[in-house]
């Protein structure tokens, strides 16, 4: 095994013991905390997709200005 093997098996370890561990701790939230947690996930899911229209606007916006010129 080469150092970037060994690199990324210990990245997949560590990566499915924190997903270990994140699901204990969900499963022994009380049904509030899973409540004011899955308001924060949809809430952050949100402001990804305005992110996301907003600068496919602008691309789009741009694009459009650059074929005007162009013509």
């Amino acid at each position: 095994m080469n150092r970037n093997q060994k690199t990324g098996l210990l990245a997949l370890i560590g990566a499915g013991i924190a997903g270990g561990l994140a699901y204990w701790k969900y499963k022994t939230m009380s049904p509030e905390e899973r409540a004011q947690l899955k308001g924060r996930v949809n809430e952050a899911g949100n402001k990804i997709k305005e992110t996301a229209g907003d600068i496919n606007k602008s691309i789009s916006d741009k694009y459009a200005e650059l074929k005007k010129t162009a013509s």
